[in-house]
């Protein structure tokens, strides 16, 4: 079936104004089917009661004078409002040259309907109103629970999209405040973000802090601390400061729209699998075509009357309508894409998601992979009686808080968590490769690298442990040693697990970094991985991936999207870790939001169990179809094995029914 979502630009539809109209044409669409399936249900309750196949069925006789007539009445409404929207495929479909499934529900119907009436007024035959109404109502029905599938599946979207506010508080170059619509925004307006509002562009803080709550953008818990010249996301909750922001993204070119998008390219994007289901439906179609008419001729030559050959083509046609096979997989990619954007996995690529289920090798980079990708502080001690460690903490702390380098972010973080308070410094210096020094109440305070300490000639002490993983400082007052502050690029917590959550499903974990030999081994050791590559170069790792290719392993390479990217454009599934601004431009097939490696694992299943669920409905399909379709014609006849207009239309329903359904369950196993 080809339906009107499958053609619209999610891009444009979702842009803060158009997706209520994007998401009001499917409420409408949705509500009547379901109003035309009620009223088309009632309008069949009498011609049911009236069809004598039923009263032999249930053993009852009732006619009356005119009851003909009144059945060719209620079946003319039901064959043109229930009817309607297959009527209206039909022409649709021949006008763009591709007959499918309305084409031939809209020619069994009308073939129904022509037939009975033309009985009513003199044709000898029967009646076959009652066949008209039990496959408009279930077709009508099958329709409604596809659409209701379908519209369950975009609502990730349409969630992400009402993140956005409606308009924006703009300040003008005389400070002026004024209130635009969103749309008017430009690149570098300054904007006004108060406490609890929602930010409506991407942009840079120019002045204020904050803390925002990135969770529905990016799946940070916690909100983020923010000042200025920080990055802020349109769609992400300003906490508790006042902020002036210089917007830098608007429109399709905001980090929100360009997720919205690429979750709506994937929705539409056919895989493999999916074109493997359309044309099989295709050939079906032409099958149908020519078992029907086959049908008829067949058994007219046989001897049958025309009206029984006419029954045999019409049931043939009923059950040969591929509507179970073109909805088999589409509505399988729709939910599981939705679905795994709510956890976190944004699919850009539907053929390499499916193809995660191969996946034999897991190649992680490191840094920011695997780790945080930035200096944490691991431990830190006093090495002198007179003073507390958190004294010296603070101490260093105040020295480094004139640094930029990324030890002093790390040393500045742990005392904000802890709550220390900093001295002023003065005479602060930076001695390149070798520390920093300042003064502080009278006393010069160094932080140095051990090769440094090394040139004083002053001995590291033996109850300093050294790490491979760690980068020691040494502070100094006034030449004496006075404490050390160990660093390191923090493994994330979900690195273990994740890495154990690879192995036990049978899979080779690997990893390529630029660190040393030293670091990667010690790395490597302790998440218990199977190999490593160390002092490689971007370039590298793609050759790495090659290379693993060409020993006939399926590859996942895990990195951060952008210096990673060869080797992530060259993998059998290229997976970014982290989200920013500008992840649109990466080179990953799927994107995980969360930032946690633990997530590839839940990638593969995701990968398998809707691998399988496609596979499920496509077998179920094609092989009710073909074995339905040959007793339809009346080929096992002499075994009294034959189906009638209305069974095949239950079953034919009933198929479609269970394929749809079969798609929901996908949703409950990937929660699961």
């Amino acid at each position: 079936m080809t339906s009107d979502h499958q053609h619209t630009d999610h891009t444009k539809a979702y842009k803060h104004g158009d997706h209520d109209g994007h998401h009001n044409h499917h409420a409408q669409m949705i509500e009547d089917f379901k109003k035309r399936f009620w009223i088309s249900l009632i309008l069949s309750l009498p011609i049911l009661v009236l069809a004598p196949l039923i009263q032999s069925w249930l053993g009852y006789t009732w006619q009356f004078e005119g009851s003909n007539y009144m059945q060719f009445g209620l079946a003319s409404l039901l064959f043109f409002y229930g009817g309607w929207p297959f009527l209206k495929g039909l022409v649709d479909e021949l006008k763009e040259k591709t007959p499918g499934m309305m084409t031939l529900i809209a020619l069994a119907i009308s073939v129904a309907f022509l037939y009975s009436s033309a009985v009513v007024f003199g044709l000898s035959g029967k009646y076959f109103f009652w066949e008209l109404a039990s496959l408009i109502d279930i077709m009508l029905l099958g329709h409604w629970i596809e659409m209701k599938s379908v519209m369950g599946a975009s609502r990730a979207l349409e969630e992400l999209a009402q993140m956005l506010p409606s308009t924006a508080i703009r300040i003008s170059e005389s400070g002026d405040q004024e209130e635009v619509a969103l749309e008017d925004l430009q690149i570098d307006d300054i904007i006004l973000i108060r406490p609890g509002d929602s930010i409506p562009a991407d942009g840079i803080i120019t002045k204020g802090e904050s803390h925002v709550n990135e969770s529905m953008l990016t799946g940070e818990s916690k909100p983020v601390s923010k000042k200025e010249q920080d990055e802020v996301i349109g769609g992400s909750i300003n906490d508790n400061g006042s902020l002036q922001v210089q917007v830098k993204n608007t429109g399709e070119n905001s980090y929100l729209s360009k997720v919205i998008s690429m979750v709506s390219r994937a929705q539409e994007t056919k895989s493999k699998t999916q074109n493997l289901a359309n044309r099989a439906a295709a050939w079906l179609f032409y099958v149908a075509l020519l078992a029907g008419f086959s049908t008829l001729i067949s058994w007219l030559a046989l001897g049958k009357d025309f009206e029984y050959a006419l029954e045999r083509m019409v049931t043939v046609m009923i059950i040969s309508c591929p509507h179970a096979l073109g909805l088999a997989i589409p509505l399988v990619s729709a939910i599981s894409t939705a679905a795994s954007a709510q956890n976190g996995l944004l699919i850009r690529n539907r053929t390499a998601f499916e193809n995660a289920r191969k996946i034999s090798v897991v190649l992680f980079d490191k840094t920011g992979t695997l780790t945080h990708g930035e200096f944490g502080l691991t431990r830190f001690e006093s090495l002198t009686e007179n003073l507390d460690k958190k004294e010296m903490l603070s101490l260093a702390a105040s020295v480094e808080s004139q640094s930029e380098h990324p030890i002093a972010a790390g040393v500045l973080r742990k005392t904000k968590e802890m709550g220390l308070k900093l001295d002023q410094v003065s005479n602060f210096e930076n001695h390149k490769g070798k520390g920093i020094s300042a003064r502080i109440n009278n006393q010069e305070l160094k932080i140095l690298s051990p090769a440094a300490l090394a040139e004083l000639n002053i001995q590291i002490p033996n109850q300093v442990k050294q790490s491979d993983e760690e980068t020691l400082v040494f502070v100094l007052a006034d030449d004496q040693l006075i404490g050390f502050i160990a660093l390191a690029d923090e493994m994330r917590d979900e690195s273990y697990a994740a890495i154990r959550d690879l192995k036990d499903q049978g899979l080779k974990v690997m990893m390529a970094t630029g660190d040393n030999q030293k670091l990667a081994k010690a790395v490597s050791e302790k998440l218990g991985l199977d190999q490593y590559y160390a002092e490689v170069l971007p370039e590298d790792k793609q050759s790495i991936v090659k290379e693993l290719q060409a020993q006939n392993e399926v590859v996942a390479m895990t990195g951060d999207g952008v210096n990673d990217a060869p080797a992530l454009a060259q993998a059998n599934v290229g997976i970014a870790i982290g989200s920013g601004t500008d992840v649109a431009a990466e080179t990953a097939d799927i994107l995980l939001v969360n930032s946690n490696p633990k997530d590839i694992s839940k990638l593969i299943r995701f990968g398998k169990a809707t691998y399988r669920k496609m596979m499920q409905n496509l077998v179920w399909a094609t092989a009710y179809n073909l074995i339905a379709l040959p007793l339809a014609a009346g080929v096992l006849i002499s075994l009294g094995i034959i189906l009638s207009p209305a069974t095949g239309a239950v079953l034919m329903s009933l198929s479609t029914v269970i394929v749809a359904i079969n798609a929901q369950l996908l949703k409950k196993q990937i929660q699961d």
